[in-house]
């Protein structure tokens, strides 16, 4: 199938659900009347952020509880606590805990929901004025069966955040003065706790600020005007709310105490910290010396296996200045080597997505968290597919991962065929995304190693993107149908 037929797909999906109609008296099909009414009108724009939470909760449903992973006991024991655990993000862990995470995670994750509703809605409004609330719905059903959005908007877990940040940094950017004054405040604070919620996402949100700003260096005058003042208090109301968390937990004023211990596990996966120990040990006094001919092959394995000597030396606390250190010496010593191990690192992690890494079953490492913080949410929890090892994400992932690589290939050329058509508007959007995309694949990739979670949770939104575009049916594209007729 051609790219422009795929194309045609994108806007059918936006335009499918017009024919979910009643029957009139003359046997004509007829779309009821509030649902044909535009999204752009303030009833159409509410009933459908309320709308679209059902169908992104759809996940969470069938499972029979919101979805956890991993580090969601490390964020319920932390919230709970008000002991800090430094390699999880603290606002998150008090966003958990503000939101009623006490009382059920259902109500977590519904307000996760609600807020991805809202940035999505906010976007169709603004680059699809035109857009039916029926179409809006259509499109909201399609990215819950075809892509792995509804995994992780109601997963207790950072991860919805990142293409939330993405979307508002770009509202805000450009389209802010067609918003108005109470969604562009609201834009500021979703935006803001976006980026607050996890450490990539203050590099993510720096990078993109920066290439905006560079876009507005050099972009014509005819070309859309972006705008950097809100994109930049949203990020400082980030730093400020992490370090106000940080302060809350430790009493000191730090970002992160973290990165350098990720970054140094990565290094190591890559073989580079092995070799930096054999070439320093003889005179430095490097506590990982001791176990260098037994370190860990997987950066996972270092920081997570039992009995690892990231375990014996203390952790994160214990092994921060080290790990810092270490990062540094590496650095100095093997540029262009860390440099090609970034690249391959990067363009690893920006073809792995597949959706459900790390839903596994959790009873083994966060089951005791929901027996001390959440004991009546423990039979529900413990009754989940999740918990059984009953999803079956391989079935799901023979979806979700070819539409991703098709909305990943269809994101790049209608970019480039937007940007040779000059239009300008489709061109700036989908360069965006494919900056954010590029970003998070860099940021991750070179600070943890390539997971498939962490660029799947942003593969929704080249798919949305291009259904908003063809729901407008640019000139471009309405000429590139006829030529492929």
């Amino acid at each position: 199938m051609s790219f422009i037929a795929q194309g045609r797909f994108f806007r059918d999906m936006s335009e499918a659900s017009t024919s979910n109609a009643v029957v009139t008296a003359t046997g004509r099909f007829r779309v009821p009347e509030f649902l044909a009414r535009r999204i752009a009108e303030p009833l159409s724009e509410a009933v459908a952020i309320i709308a679209l939470c059902p169908i992104l909760l759809a996940a969470a449903f069938w499972n029979g509880f919101p979805l956890v992973f991993y580090d969601t006991g490390a964020y319920i024991f932390q919230g709970f606590t008000d002991r800090f655990v430094p390699e999880r993000s603290p606002v998150f862990s008090l966003f958990i805990r503000y939101a009623g995470g006490g009382v059920s995670l259902w109500l977590v994750a519904i307000l996760q929901v609600l807020l991805t509703s809202f940035v999505i809605v906010e976007m169709a409004r603004a680059l699809a004025p035109r857009l039916k609330l029926s179409s809006m719905l259509a499109i909201g059903a399609g990215l819950a069966v075809l892509t792995a959005l509804p995994w992780q908007a109601a997963e207790i877990e950072p991860d919805c955040f990142t293409a939330l940040l993405v979307l508002s940094l770009y509202l805000l950017a450009f389209h802010a003065s067609t918003l108005g004054r109470g969604r562009v405040a609201a834009l500021v604070l979703v935006c803001a706790l976006s980026i607050a919620c996890h450490p990539s996402h203050i590099g993510l949100a720096a990078g993109l600020i920066l290439a905006t700003a560079l876009y507005r260096l050099f972009a014509r005058n005819d070309w859309p005007r972006a705008h950097l003042l809100l994109p930049v208090t949203s990020t400082l109301l980030a730093v400020a709310m992490i370090y106000a968390a940080n302060f809350h937990y430790t009493r000191h004023v730090f970002l992160s105490r973290a990165g350098g211990v990720f970054a140094m596990a990565r290094m190591m996966q890559d073989g580079i910290i092995t070799k930096v120990l054999n070439e320093t040990c003889a005179q430095a006094d490097y506590k990982l010396c001791q176990y260098r001919t037994e370190l860990p092959k997987r950066a996972d394995q270092y920081l997570w296996g039992p009995g690892t000597p990231f375990n014996k030396l203390g952790r994160f606390i214990g092994t921060e200045k080290e790990s810092d250190a270490l990062v540094r010496e590496s650095l100095i010593r093997h540029p262009f080597l860390n440099l090609a191990m970034a690249a391959k690192d990067s363009a690893e992690q920006f073809v792995v997505f597949q959706t459900g890494d790390g839903i596994d079953p959790q009873q083994w490492i966060i089951g005791r968290d929901f027996r001390i913080f959440m004991p009546t949410q423990l039979p529900a929890y413990d009754l989940a597919r999740q918990q059984k090892g009953a999803i079956p994400f391989f079935g799901i992932n023979v979806i979700h991962v070819p539409v991703a690589a098709l909305a990943l290939v269809l994101l790049i050329v209608c970019f480039v065929l937007a940007f040779r058509a000059l239009d300008r508007r489709s061109a700036v959007l989908f360069g965006f995304i494919l900056a954010a995309l590029i970003g998070n694949a860099m940021i991750c990739g070179v600070m943890s190693g390539p997971h498939g979670r962490y660029q799947s949770r942003l593969m929704w939104m080249p798919l949305f993107a291009l259904a908003l575009v063809a729901s407008e049916r640019p000139g471009w594209m309405r000429t590139l149908e006829q030529s492929q007729a």
